[in-house]
């Protein structure tokens, strides 16, 4: 490992295939349950009932994205297991990140359009709407917003 200016570390290839493997594993399982929940949720009588054919399509919808979401978080683990469990390159550590981070709008999008339908049986569709675009915001701003921010300015500051 080596030090950088700024008192960061270098990972090693070992090191950083570690830590992104576990940042997967830490986001998988609430993603897991948020999907166990949407479908869970069709088997509702409130649901049928109250929820138009659109809206179901919407539901059905945020199902598929929080599924390609998984999808996405959990390649990175059987890539590495199919391709070279016996080392780690980095090129795997590059498309695991990026694909760890491809899931990232899938699941944001997911959980933004059944916040909107649970909004909505709430409290009816301006709410649901603001509600919905307000976390949208917010998920937008700290998953892609502030890292880019933070990346921006390191790659902008002169050395000291």
């Amino acid at each position: 490992m080596h030090e950088n200016l700024e008192g960061a570390e270098t990972l090693s290839l070992a090191k950083a295939a570690d830590y992104l493997i576990e940042e997967c594993r830490m986001v998988l399982p609430g993603v897991q349950a948020l999907f166990g929940f949407q479908l869970v949720a069709v088997f509702n009588q409130r649901f049928d009932d109250a929820l138009t054919h659109g809206e179901k399509l919407v539901h059905l919808g945020a199902i598929a994205l929080v599924g390609v979401a998984i999808a996405l978080i959990m390649t990175p683990a059987a890539y590495h297991r199919l391709t070279a469990p016996d080392r780690v390159t980095g090129h795997f550590v590059r498309i695991s990140t990026r694909l760890m981070m491809l899931g990232m709008p899938f699941l944001m999008l997911g959980l933004v359009l059944d916040t909107y339908l649970v909004g909505r049986l709430i409290d009816g569709h301006v709410v649901a709407g603001v509600v919905a675009a307000a976390l949208m915001a917010v998920f937008s701003m700290l998953w892609f917003g502030l890292p880019l921010l933070a990346r921006a300015r390191r790659s902008g500051e002169a050395p000291r």
